[in-house]
């Protein structure tokens, strides 16, 4: 039971302060957008503004998903959710968990297979700015990784919460 909890502190730790720090890639979409707005009415467009704003996007969603996660944000069906107990509210998460966990394995062998292709070749993209794709790609995996340990934290989690609802504060840690 300790390693389980040492494993949820560091992940939820790892998680947080990678959220944290992406929450602000939005602010630098925005000043690439603000840029490119600007290139083109005053001078020459940029030709680069765009995709970098959908990589930068790409990066703030892939990197913040485990921190919402973490943080309970993501969508669920409350219709269906709210009014239960925590204990059962733990059940729903601990067997909806496992394909998240599914999915996210198979996204992440699609995500490596991907990226090698994109090493290997040196894959560009198709665009007249034609960026190597490589670096977005192994963005992407690292996202996946990090949501994969975030998603079996929150296995434990539930887990915990199932044995005993009132002892599950204490694995959860400061928000």
């Amino acid at each position: 039971m300790r390693a389980m909890t040492t494993y949820v502190r560091l992940v939820d730790a790892l998680n947080r302060r990678v959220g944290r720090f992406v929450m602000y890639l939005l602010f630098v979409m925005m000043a690439i957008l603000l840029w490119s707005s600007i290139s083109k009415t005053f001078f020459l467009p940029s030709l680069w503004t765009l995709e970098m704003a959908q990589f930068t996007l790409v990066a703030y969603y892939i990197l913040g998903g485990p921190y919402s996660i973490q943080l309970g944000s993501n969508v669920r069906m409350d219709l269906f959710y709210s009014g239960r107990s925590v204990k059962t509210k733990a059940w729903i998460d601990a067997f909806t968990i496992f394909f998240l966990i599914f999915y996210l394995g198979v996204l992440l062998h699609g995500g490596i297979s991907s990226t090698t292709y994109s090493l290997e070749y040196g894959e560009r993209s198709p665009t007249a700015w034609r960026p190597v794709m490589w670096p977005i790609k192994i963005l992407m995996c690292v996202g996946i990784v990090l949501m994969l340990l975030q998603a079996v934290a929150e296995l434990i989690k539930d887990i915990q919460r199932i044995r005993t609802p009132d002892t599950a504060i204490e694995i959860e840690g400061p928000r």
